[in-house]
């Protein structure tokens, strides 16, 4: 029978759906004996999967649960497969990368501290705002207070599964966008990531939804954040590595872009680091995808995959082919 590890962290059932021909077997980051095991899940967070991992003999295949898994081929070596969770966090982190747009865009953060100052009058200070960061100083009336999402050009720099559920979320606010990936394609028409320097001038929201890669390791750096235009909305929902901290630091506290982040380098980020306390930027510590609803889609998705592993089937989510 087959041998399935599952993260101890995680209720029993959640599994009820799993092959009924694997043997389950909880596996804890707590030391302990040696667990031989033929198929691993390791933990959703990857500090308590490597402390799991030097316990653990067998193991032939990793179903990650996580859309991520930067970490585990370096844990496990080359003679493992990997799978990833593709399509498990497509929904919660296209609903997040949405919010975070919108949230920016309607001076939420701001209005939070005008409710907890309790003084209806400083609402006009948005105007203030939005003259800073967009450079529109001329003069409105009534004043402007937020800003809309619809019809704004908006690079999406990424088009996997949640680059595409965020195209859907994003379809009735009739935005233009550019789509961006690894290469370029015409059905539907993606550019090449070689040209994002050239397209970067034209987009006033920047989502950035690709996985974190060397080549994608400081994709937005100084130069890339020179290209945006005054005020653009810089968006990270991806991996923290793909924008260069120090020059987004730099960018954000002149006041030249704004920005709203689910992931940072380093993370988790210290107490005290520059980011925490810069202006023009909502900042979330990695929770995109932490809903209820994420531990039955990926541990669905897992279960999906080891059906095909069991029926001898090709394996849909694959990272790392065994060698």
């Amino acid at each position: 029978m087959l041998r399935v590890g599952y993260p101890a962290t995680l209720s029993r059932d959640l599994f009820r759906d799993f092959p009924g021909e694997v043997e389950l077997v909880p596996v804890s980051e707590e030391p302990g004996p040696e667990i031989s095991i033929d198929v691993w899940l390791p933990d959703p967070y990857p500090t308590r999967a490597m402390r799991a991992w030097p316990r653990l003999r067998g193991v032939r295949l990793v179903l990650s649960l996580m859309a991520g898994t930067e970490w585990i081929p370096r844990t496990v070596g080359p003679h493992v497969t990997i799978c990833n969770a593709h399509g498990a966090h497509n929904i919660s982190t296209a609903e997040w990368t949405i919010g975070a747009i919108l949230a920016t865009l309607k001076y939420f953060p701001f209005f939070l501290d005008v409710q907890r100052g309790g003084v209806w009058k400083k609402r006009f200070q948005a105007s203030e705002r939005y003259a800073q960061i967009t450079g529109d100083w001329q003069p409105h009336y009534p004043p402007v207070m937020l800003e809309e999402l619809t019809g704004k050009a908006v690079l999406l720099v990424g088009y996997g599964s949640i680059g595409k559920e965020i195209e859907r979320m994003l379809e009735p606010f009739h935005v233009r966008l550019t789509r961006v990936a690894r290469t370029a394609r015409s059905h539907p028409e993606v550019h090449a990531v070689s040209e994002l320097d050239a397209l970067l001038p034209n987009a006033e929201v920047v989502i950035l939804i690709l996985p974190s890669t060397p080549e994608s390791n400081k994709l937005i750096g100084r130069r890339q954040l020179a290209f945006m235009r005054q005020g653009t909305l810089l968006v990270n929902a991806a991996r923290g590595p793909i924008v260069d901290t120090d020059a987004l630091v730099d960018a954000l506290q002149s006041g030249h872009i704004r920005a709203a982040l689910d992931v940072t380098e380093p993370e988790p980020l210290p107490e005290g680091h520059p980011l925490w306390s810069c202006p023009n930027l909502l900042l979330t510590p990695h929770v995109a995808g932490s809903t209820p609803n994420f531990a039955p889609r990926a541990v669905h998705t897992a279960a999906e995959e080891l059906r095909r592993y069991l029926d001898g089937e090709p394996l849909h989510n694959v990272v790392q082919a065994a060698i």
